[in-house]
């Protein structure tokens, strides 16, 4: 189905950041839990030394920035020691109103174009697999990827780029440790913009079964 929306692409500018930041909190606010923190780990990946600032792109929609996705290095690691540098994304942020229009998979398309361009081996990335199976990703299983202590998280999705890189061998994932949150800090961070109801949404009870599900 055709979105309808004139979406244009662009590189984030630090001129960007302030709107950015602002255009994850809509988008996640109350999607996984009461609140959300993703709009603080966009402010924590800019400028860490994991963060691809490269593969961080903007979409457009009316001359307003309506979407936008983040990259960082990740890796994975083989059972044999070897290591491939992988790229993990998110979050990848869409305004709620323009949700399910083609804004986040023109952001997907073009950076897993830039990525597979540049020989990136995969992506990986935490997330629900209704959103990204139809973008090519498969369950980390499929891949022989998983966790450290050999688990293989139901969230957890591979696109690989180059598959041949992958197979034979059995991999641990490791993302960036920028991901591990300060929930005080996250939350004084938040305190900084106008406030939002916090509620329930059944979104928060999938996010919660997914987060603790793994494929046997």
């Amino acid at each position: 189905m055709e979105s309808g929306l004139a979406i244009t692409l662009r590189p984030a500018t630090d001129a960007d950041h302030a709107a950015v930041v602002e255009l994850t909190r809509r988008a996640f606010w109350n999607v996984h839990r009461p609140g959300c923190d993703e709009h603080y780990l966009v402010h924590v990946l800019r400028g860490h030394p994991d963060c691809r600032a490269d593969l961080s792109w903007v979409a457009e929609v009316g001359g307003r920035i309506a979407g936008h996705i983040l990259y960082t290095r990740s890796r994975l690691v083989a059972d044999d020691g070897e290591v491939l540098d992988t790229l993990t994304f998110g979050p990848l942020s869409v305004l709620p109103e323009l949700q399910r229009r083609g804004v986040g998979k023109a952001l997907m398309a073009h950076t897993i174009a830039l990525a597979a361009a540049e020989g990136c081996p995969a992506i990986v990335i935490f997330a629900n697999p209704g959103n990204y199976v139809g973008s090519g990703f498969r369950g980390c299983k499929a891949h022989r990827v998983g966790i450290p202590g050999g688990r293989h998280p139901a969230a957890l999705l591979v696109r690989a780029l180059r598959p041949a890189a992958l197979a034979g061998r059995a991999w641990t994932f490791h993302d960036s440790a920028a991901f591990q949150l300060d929930p005080r800090e996250a939350a004084a961070f938040d305190a900084k913009f106008p406030p939002l109801e916090k509620s329930w949404r059944a979104s928060q009870e999938e996010f919660e079964i997914l987060s603790h599900s793994f494929v046997e």
